[in-house]
């Protein structure tokens, strides 16, 4: 058996955790002990309105480590593959059209293609990243060949852009399946990317017209694609080419795999 002397505690020094002894319950006074004990005393802790402030107060700051804060997710990458001389296009930019102003949640690009060229003259927003991406997502999805209009989701899904229901169905799977890990935060005028890939890593930084400046039928139709570099995991800070109207930042698996991240950038001032 252990035993322990105990003495009274002043009001002024009342503000500290206390012990009090059952016995001296009915006096209201607070008791601690004289020295350490390495046993257990039966007894309840008092806190002082001083002192359960405080302790609330330290209950939330580390809540705040306990959670971490909340990142915006990604958009669900949506890339249409058209030529002004596809007869089925118009209606994919009818649907894409009505998702881009329903949806917040997703990134819209019109990658111009220029194989139909020969049915009704050249294509002037086709470029040969286009056809060359495109050629890629065959390969991918083993397709027989590519075909207008074309959308692809994240790089994981793809089926013809001018059928709702498909395309609902598309990304709602993209969005299940979206790769975790990767985050894109705008700094200034450059963005930091930090996460961890599965692999190597495209960085790529795209054109497109936006709002009045596009005068065609496509939805964030395309015009200039440069490729900032590979990427391996970490952080890292990455300045931005200038952006000509709209632009946006892609991460992909390298050989055009899942689009791990994507970010629209806001236009420059005058647009």
């Amino acid at each position: 058996m252990c035993y322990a002397t105990w003495h009274a505690v002043t009001p002024e020094t009342a503000d500290r955790t206390f012990f009090q002894n059952p016995r001296s319950r009915r006096c209201g006074g607070f008791l601690q002990p004289s020295h350490r004990c390495d046993c257990v005393v039966w007894a309840r802790v008092i806190y002082t309105e001083n002192a359960m402030k405080r302790l609330l107060a330290a209950l939330l700051a580390l809540s705040a480590f306990a959670v971490p804060a909340a990142v915006a997710e990604s958009p669900v990458l949506i890339e249409l593959f058209a030529s002004k001389n596809c007869r089925a296009c118009p209606k994919a930019y009818k649907v894409l059209g009505e998702v881009d102003s329903a949806r917040d949640d997703v990134l819209i690009l019109t990658w111009s293609v220029d194989y139909w060229d020969y049915l009704g003259g050249k294509d002037p927003m086709a470029m040969g990243e286009s056809k060359d991406r495109q050629r890629a997502y065959v390969d991918r999805f083993r397709l027989r060949g590519p075909y207008t209009p074309q959308t692809v989701y994240n790089g994981i899904e793809q089926c013809p852009g001018n059928k709702p229901g498909k395309v609902e169905s598309a990304i709602e799977k993209a969005k299940k399946d979206v790769p975790k890990g990767v985050t894109l935060t705008r700094k200034g005028e450059d963005v930091v990317l930090d996460g961890k890939p599965p692999g190597l890593t495209d960085i790529w930084y795209v054109d497109y017209l936006g709002g009045e400046e596009n005068t065609t039928a496509a939805i964030h139709p395309v015009t200039q694609v440069t490729a900032l570099g590979p990427w391996l995991g970490g952080r890292t800070q990455i300045a931005l080419p200038a952006c000509q109207s709209h632009c946006a930042v892609i991460v992909q698996e390298a050989g055009f795999g899942p689009v791990l991240a994507a970010m629209p950038l806001d236009p420059p001032p005058g647009h």
